[in-house]
């Protein structure tokens, strides 16, 4: 006798998508990298309570960068891994969150808002963790079998 070993459909990406999944998976995660050089780059103009206009130019790009990258992998997510609307879902919450950072981030480098700057921090952590769970999720990373 013998037995058929089939894969779960939720076990992994399947093979046919997997470029499109290899491609969301970079480019969420190098907007997590371009999130934790943030705080990188955030520690490096805040000393002391004093701005170093260089430093917060830095840190207003890498904001954009990430936001960008975060955007093409939620349209690819759109376009091609539209079955998998956990992703699709996480990578524009992604994406809208890290513009709300961006705003908060504008409002703090006008105004020196202390209020936008209670919110803007918990609110990077807070994205770098869907940073890293976006390309992990993408990846099947901790599902399992039903």
């Amino acid at each position: 006798m013998t037995s058929v070993t089939t894969r779960p459909a939720t076990d992994l990406a399947p093979e046919r998508g997997a470029a499109a999944y290899r491609v969301f998976s970079v480019l969420t995660g190098v907007a997590a990298l371009a999130v934790l050089l943030q705080g990188l780059w955030a520690g490096l103009f805040l000393r002391e309570g004093t701005y170093d206009d260089t430093w917060v130019g830095v840190h207003s790009i890498g904001g954009m960068i990430a936001a960008l990258l975060a955007l093409i992998a939620t349209i690819i997510a759109f376009v091609q891994l539209r079955a998998r609307r956990d992703i699709v879902i996480g990578s524009v919450v992604f994406t809208l969150l890290l513009i709300a950072e961006i705003i908060l981030g504008g409002t703090i480098s006008d105004s020196h808002a202390v209020w936008a700057q209670a919110i803007h921090i918990p609110l990077a952590l807070f994205l770098m963790g869907g940073a890293v769970a976006l390309p992990l999720r993408a990846r099947g990373v901790g599902r399992t079998a039903a």
